[in-house]
């Protein structure tokens, strides 16, 4: 039985339910990352004892399912996508944005789905608005390679945002510390195809980036889509 199909006992003598509960680890995940959580500092939040918190939730892993069902509540589409070029653009980007504002979110996408009422509706969302003729197989392809691009672009950029912030230097602020070596080492002629990169490329911000490379995935899915069956 999941986290979502048990009933939740009296919340007396202390007022308290799964809502309130994932809020407070979201917050406390917010504030330090999914290291802050523990079952006894989401209690202590609460001013409620540790044990009263296993009555609602049996592991740590069912509260963070709890905490990504309720950010999926962000991801979830305003208005159903008129097709699924939009709908897997949309679940893109609504992913990086929960992303930007959860930090923590990253750390557990792409493992298995969540089966929360919110994450499903996420799923619904973008499956129906495939045409209802592709084929089954390939629509879930599609989605797992779209899907892929932007769980490991969203890890990526927040990896970065983590470093800037442990390190002091931002992006340019670590080039320009590394820069004496790397010249260095290109100036060996053992690089000729990362030389031409780094001297001859266009650097660009994190969100041009996520968004060039989701509209090359998406023109290669399409390519898959509408090419005529064998």
């Amino acid at each position: 039985m999941t986290v979502w199909d048990r009933p939740e006992p009296p919340t007396r003598p202390v007022l308290l339910d799964r809502e309130r509960i994932v809020a407070a680890a979201i917050a406390l995940a917010d504030e330090g990352g999914l290291e802050a959580v523990s079952v006894r500092k989401v209690a202590a939040r609460l001013d409620a004892g540790p044990m009263r918190l296993y009555r609602y939730i049996s592991t740590k892993e069912e509260l963070f399912d709890l905490m990504v069902d309720e950010v999926q509540a962000e991801i979830l589409p305003e208005g159903q996508p008129v097709d699924w070029r939009e709908a897997l653009r949309v679940l893109a980007q609504r992913t990086r944005q929960a992303a930007l504002r959860h930090e923590w979110l990253a750390d557990l996408l792409g493992g298995r789905p969540t089966l929360g009422p919110n994450g499903l509706a996420v799923a619904e969302a973008t499956l129906a608005a495939f045409d209802a003729r592709t084929d089954v197989d390939t629509v879930m392809r599609a989605v797992e390679t779209v899907s892929a691009y932007f769980i490991g672009a969203i890890r990526r950029e927040i990896a970065n945002l983590r470093a800037e912030r442990t390190t002091g230097l931002s992006k340019h602020d670590w080039q320009r510390a590394h820069g004496p070596h790397v010249s260095t080492m290109l100036a060996t002629g053992r690089f000729p195809a990362l030389a031409k990169a780094v001297h001859d490329g266009t650097d660009v911000d994190a969100e041009t980036s996520f968004e060039t490379g989701l509209d090359w995935v998406l023109d290669a899915v399409a390519t898959r889509l509408t090419r005529p069956p064998m």
